[in-house]
């Protein structure tokens, strides 16, 4: 579980974020639109064919063949206009869409690369703090093959006991670990003290923290990044900015900062050079793939019409900004009076939801109806890293299988859409959007957080295509998606 017994800051940040935003107010639609009580927006990756198409042939091809939906629910697919042009192989992470800038500097050598060197003593000045980290991530498997320390000041020798560790974000058990001391300092190379340690094999997407840790006060020697060259082994190292004001990538094991540095090798530096070749050919195959990607999203859409590209390029770091475009669009383009957003991994009980709104009177301005969760403590590593967000919990948010919200709502978030920052989940930013407006919240359990399955559930997530039919088959069958008796 990620939740964490946090109590919530105020969200002081948020609202000061937002106290230049655009107050609510109506905007125009187009006449011609055609009313619907009930907008659902489905996000959708662009390479997501087969989950598009389940979901036609469950939920929503039951709204479109009973005419009595017709006019109260409508339905779009939420697309990116733009695949990403890079490969995964040669992208940072799958999650977003940045290069890894490799160069050819080091690759096939096996000679030892110092992180760090110091080639003027003066450079050096006692630190004010017991433990400095820095954090890096791999992106080209290395080897690290000695830890070291900066030296006490301007002399050479080491005054103080002093502990490097080597550990895997969020992790306590270091992965290795070098003691220094005035007695046992190690070896000098180019004014840095070091040991050698056992050698581990740090894989792509390693994401990792050397923390210098001393009990004496000031026993720790600090250097200006600017004042030093970091060597990234030509870009096998992505160094995380140790100036302040930048939020680190881990829990706080220590002033984030430079105490030292290590070496490294780099694993397989003929596999490396391998990558760097065969780019070139990756990159024009990858082109080719994506237009054969836009030919065939263009024809589904023409196909069925329920699709909305939106302008930007479809990756999950993206969704928070997909899915602002899409209020952008959608209260420029459809009259309704609520939205109901959702995934496409999502079974979703269309007439719970509906009877739902009829029958607890749910049609309300400044009205947010979800599954909230509260004091959800902030990753600042991993899939949903956060290194944007300050405190370490979030405000309250929706499960992202199913919310609806409020006409007016949609509308402030399209007025705002351009001046509102984009965190790392389009669930996560929602909850600080709407932090700033202070909606009505509606909360209920029926639209679940997890894969489960219940038979007054709203939503499910995470489904593959052939599960949302087996679901929708058996709610049709006998009115629970959950199972039938034998003999339906």
């Amino acid at each position: 579980m990620r939740r964490l017994a946090l109590a919530l800051l105020p969200c002081a940040v948020a609202v000061l974020v937002h106290l230049c935003l655009t107050p609510l107010k109506r905007l125009s639609v187009s006449d011609s639109d055609e009313v619907h009580e009930v907008l659902v927006g489905v996000l959708s990756a662009r390479h997501h064919h087969e989950l598009r198409h389940a979901i036609r042939e469950t939920w929503l091809g039951y709204l479109r063949d009973q005419p009595h939906f017709q006019h109260r629910v409508g339905v779009k697919f939420i697309v990116g206009r733009h695949g990403c042009p890079i490969p995964e192989e040669d992208r940072e992470d799958p999650y977003s869409c940045t290069q890894v800038e490799l160069s050819e500097i080091w690759a096939g050598q096996d000679e030892e690369i110092e992180l760090v060197t110091v080639s003027d003593p003066a450079v050096l000045a006692p630190s004010d703090v017991s433990a400095i980290a820095l954090d890096f991530k791999v992106l080209h498997p290395v080897v690290i093959t000695r830890l070291g320390v900066f030296p006490s000041g301007t002399r050479a020798e080491l005054q103080s006991n002093v502990t490097v560790k080597l550990l895997q974000l969020d992790q306590e058990e270091p992965v290795v670990t070098a003691r220094f001391s005035a007695i046992s300092p190690g070896t000098m190379v180019n004014g840095v003290w070091y040991k050698p340690v056992e050698q581990f094999i740090l894989p792509k997407g390693f994401e990792g923290t050397l923390v210098w840790e001393s009990l004496d006060s000031a026993g720790l020697s600090t250097v200006n990044s600017s004042s030093v060259r970091l060597r990234d082994g030509g870009g096998v190292l992505k160094i995380s900015s140790i100036a302040e004001g930048i939020l680190p990538h881990r829990s706080a094991l220590g002033f984030p900062g430079l105490a030292g540095g290590f070496t490294f090798t780099i694993y397989d530096g003929d596999g490396l050079l391998g990558i760097l070749r065969g780019r070139p050919a990756r990159m024009e195959h990858h082109a080719s793939r994506l237009r054969r990607e836009d030919a065939a999203l263009q024809q589904e859409s023409l196909q069925h019409g329920d699709m909305v590209f939106v302008n930007v390029v479809d990756t999950y770091r993206n969704v928070p900004s997909k899915l602002l475009q899409f209020y952008k669009w959608s209260v420029g383009n459809a009259n309704f009076n609520l939205l109901l957003k959702t995934d496409d991994d999502c079974y979703i009980d269309v007439d719970s939801v509906l009877m739902k709104i009829d029958h607890n009177g749910l049609k309300r301005s400044n009205f947010w109806w979800g599954n909230f969760r509260q004091s959800w403590a902030v990753d600042r590593v991993g899939k949903w890293q956060e290194l944007e967000y300050a405190s370490p919990a979030y405000p309250a948010f929706a499960c992202g299988s199913g919310y609806v919200v409020s006409r007016d709502l949609v509308q402030w978030l399209a007025s705002n859409a351009d001046k509102l920052k984009a965190y790392q989940g389009e669930d996560v930013s929602m909850g600080i959007w709407m932090a700033a407006v202070g909606p009505q919240k509606y909360q209920d359990p029926g639209w679940l957080c997890e894969k489960e399955c219940y038979l007054d559930m709203l939503s499910s997530p995470q489904h593959t295509a052939e599960e949302l039919r087996i679901l929708w088959d058996r709610k049709r069958a006998c009115g629970d998606p959950c199972g039938c008796p034998w003999g339906h």
